[in-house]
């Protein structure tokens, strides 16, 4: 079940996606910890932040709609009061990491040079939540080359982008990344989405527009993951609607190394578990060794 993601070495190829799992004692009296193959924290900016607006969060059918707008401690309050908490399990650990600009992205990288405890950076570069960064630097070729190209200037550590959907051609900005130098990438984030209460006809969130996460979005997510994992040599993490066992496998057939739970956290804690479970289950029903064989063996049919 061991896999390795640009560098980060991981005991299964199950992790729990950024935004939903917050920065790991939210869920440790329910959650195994050490069970897991990583964990992506709260989206980190150098400087504390304190999002959107409330409400920022509205169920719809098939999955929800958020718009948290990023709000974190900061880097330094992470690192002084979540990351001793985290070092206790043995599981990697991954910072996500934003910015409004450039200059920011740099600083919160920098920041984590050297610290104890982390493994990697998720580059978060594509969350439809916030005024400026987010989709910015996500949805143009261009600017997403200066941020990735400015961070991994400013750190060692595995750099591992997360992607944006609304993008016309994914296979484009995942061979950016692998250009810029990510060690892999990670997608989808979420889809802009927007909710409107017909009784008051107004929006449902106070930023008006949301990012749609879960089941909903998962067929779009597989698609995706193909594209991407064709176009590049680096690992794939793919995200998007991972409920359970099948739709992890689903994803890992179309090409990704490694799966991230995400908004089936808040619905069910005990869902990582049973995917990392589901899987051991298939691999042993179709006689695989090893979990590699499962990655990217996608089977399509040849046109007569």
């Amino acid at each position: 079940m061991a896999v390795n993601i640009g560098g980060i070495r991981m005991k299964n190829p199950v992790m729990v996606a950024s935004g939903t799992f917050g920065y790991g004692p939210e869920y440790a009296d329910l959650v195994d910890l050490d069970m897991l193959g990583a964990i992506v924290v709260k989206g980190i900016r150098a400087e504390p932040w304190e999002g959107n607006p409330t409400p920022r969060t509205v169920e719809v059918p098939g999955g929800l709609l958020n718009a948290i707008g990023l709000q974190n401690p900061g880097a330094e309050r992470f690192i002084a009061e979540y990351l001793p908490f985290l070092r206790r399990f043995d599981v990697p650990v991954i910072v996500n990491i934003w910015g409004r600009t450039i200059k920011e992205y740099e600083l919160v990288a920098e920041r984590f040079k050297g610290v104890k405890g982390v493994s990697g950076l998720e580059i978060n570069i594509s969350c439809p939540n916030i005024k400026k960064g987010g989709l910015a630097f996500g949805t143009d070729p261009k600017r997403m080359a200066e941020v990735i190209s400015a961070v991994r200037k400013k750190t060692k550590l595995p750099l591992i982008p997360k992607l944006s959907p609304s993008v016309p051609d994914i296979a484009v900005f995942a061979r950016v990344a692998e250009d810029c130098g990510a060690d892999a990438i990670s997608l989808i984030n979420t889809l802009p989405a927007m909710v409107i209460d017909i009784e008051t006809r107004s929006p449902v969130l106070a930023n008006v527009v949301g990012g749609l996460s879960g089941p909903a979005i998962h067929p779009v997510a597989v698609k995706l993951v193909w594209e991407a994992a064709k176009a590049v040599k680096i690992p794939v993490i793919g995200i998007g609607g991972v409920t359970d066992a099948r739709s992890a496998i689903e994803l890992m057939i179309a090409g990704a190394s490694a799966v991230a739970v995400g908004t089936a956290n808040f619905t069910d804690p005990t869902t990582p578990g049973s995917v990392i479970e589901g899987i051991e289950q298939y691999l042993k029903k179709h006689g695989m060794l090893n979990v590699k064989e499962l990655i990217g063996s996608i089977e399509i049919p040849v046109k007569q």
